[in-house]
């Protein structure tokens, strides 16, 4: 217990050094809440004794000069010190800088969190073009100096954002350096991000960048299914590749199955367009072999119907041009309609009577007593002395389209169609020999027969599909 004397020491000492914390470094004590206690208690009691003290003390809160409502940032280091530092009563120091308790304790939070930047005032900032004007005051001039400075800043960050993103561009998507960042895909744009979110804000770089947040979220969407596909990708591409890059996304679905590889034809198509996996055709001229009438017409029996219930019932033929750096083959083929089996064809650099003349004995020894229909258009091929005498010498029906109608023979030029597409038109044959050329085309014709999945034939082959009907190949 404190005697009386010694209680009134402590507050003459209090009054006397305006601080809690040095009042009883000083005397050594009381302790700081006995102390506080012991000040209430008389500013209770001076109250008593003066009634206009019971009457509610408000703040000075005029705009003024000398109290400005937003105080300058050295009133709030001098409050905080005195309240937090010496350790003063809150209230008393609020009473006598004119600004309230939560003011003080909202400097005290505002400096924890970030320092003197976070209890800067109005004064202390950049100035506005309107300030307070009372009491006479004249309104508070712009420092120009400050002001360009800052513009300065925001231009030079700006400058550095521009050349980090440069960098980027070139080192990572290996661009040239005179790239326009406009036509950057959103692929690559999100790359860029991706490598600068470490220094710079995810907004800024999609503000300069001008890229949506849904669009960067989608790429990385993307960009994290094919991390998750690498196995898949690998196996779609060598399928493209070693299918004369030829098959679309239903035929390697297809061919991923067979390989005990399930996935969507969803996912197979998203991996072949990241992977630049695409099936290039162009249109060329078709080469003619018409001649004129050369020998007397022969009936039309198909009927473009170039549907067969069995193999070797109808058999379609016609002939192709191919031009190469090298020089021009011919390739003539007689076509199944059962399967769209080539039953036989010949390739050669010279379009004479001996290339359908070949073609027709190579197709006439895979047969079993059968005699199909052969149906051709009115090239002069098939209007030559050589070649009507082997189809009475077979036995075999003779079938011709109309004059100009390909259509008449539409299955038969799909062939070709298919194959210029698949393995022609999408590739450079500049180093190739006419040798090379033609080993090339009968590869291609025997992958057609043996491997090559058609849609129409539940994606077999057509040797599987007859294998599959029981027909002997």
């Amino acid at each position: 217990m404190h005697s009386q004397d010694q209680i009134e020491r402590a507050l003459i000492e209090y009054d006397h050094r305006k601080s809690i914390a040095a009042t009883i470094r000083y005397l050594g004590y009381p302790s700081r809440n006995t102390l506080y206690e012991w000040i209430k208690k008389r500013e209770k009691k001076n109250c008593l004794s003066h009634p206009q003290c019971l009457v509610r003390k408000t703040l000075c809160i005029n705009n003024t000069e000398t109290h400005p409502q937003h105080p300058s940032i050295k009133i709030k280091l001098e409050a905080l010190k005195r309240c937090f530092d010496n350790g003063e009563d809150v209230k008393a120091v609020s009473l006598e800088i004119g600004y309230s308790r939560a003011s003080i304790y909202t400097w005290r939070r505002k400096f924890e969190k970030k320092g003197m930047l976070g209890i800067l005032g109005r004064q202390d900032d950049i100035p506005r073009k309107k300030g307070f004007i009372d009491q006479g005051a004249h309104e508070p001039k712009p420092d120009p100096d400050q002001s360009t400075m800052k513009a300065l800043l925001k231009q030079i960050q700006d400058l550095k954002l521009e050349v980090d993103i440069l960098k980027e561009t070139i080192n990572v998507l290996k661009k040239d350096p005179g790239v326009d960042l406009k036509t950057l895909r959103n692929q690559e744009k999100a790359v860029i991000i991706d490598t600068l979110t470490r220094f710079y804000s995810l907004p800024l770089l999609l503000h300069k960048l001008d890229l949506a947040k849904s669009s960067y979220y989608y790429c990385k969407k993307v960009q994290s299914l094919s991390f998750k596909y690498t196995f898949e990708s690998s196996l779609i591409q060598k399928i493209f590749k070693d299918n004369y890059q030829c098959y679309g996304y239903r035929r390697i679905k297809t061919e991923l199955n067979r390989q005990g590889v399930v996935i969507s034809e969803k996912i197979v198509r998203s991996i072949m367009k990241s992977n630049g996996l695409k099936v290039i055709s162009a249109c060329k001229r078709a080469y003619s072999s018409y001649k004129g009438e050369i020998s007397p017409e022969v009936p039309n029996l198909l009927k473009r119907n170039f549907k067969a219930a069995k193999p070797n019932e109808k058999w379609l033929t016609d002939i192709s041009e191919f031009a190469i750096p090298a020089g021009k083959v011919y390739l003539s083929a007689i076509i199944d309609c059962y399967d769209g089996l080539a039953v036989s064809w010949n390739i050669d650099p010279h379009p004479d009577a001996n290339l359908v003349n070949t073609t027709l004995d190579r197709a006439v020894e895979t047969l079993n007593n059968e005699r199909p229909i052969v149906h051709s258009d009115r090239g002069c091929h098939y209007r030559w002395p050589g070649w009507i005498d082997r189809t009475k010498t077979f036995e075999l029906t003779r079938s011709m389209s109309k004059k100009g109608c390909s259509p008449d023979n539409s299955a038969c030029e799909g062939f070709f169609g298919r194959m210029k597409n698949e393995c022609f038109y999408n590739h450079s044959f500049k180093d190739y020999t006419l040798r090379m050329f033609i080993d090339y085309l009968n590869g291609y014709v025997k992958w057609y027969n043996e491997k090559r999945i058609k849609n129409s034939l539940g994606f077999c082959s057509p040797m599987e599909f007859r294998q599959m009907n029981g027909y002997a190949i």
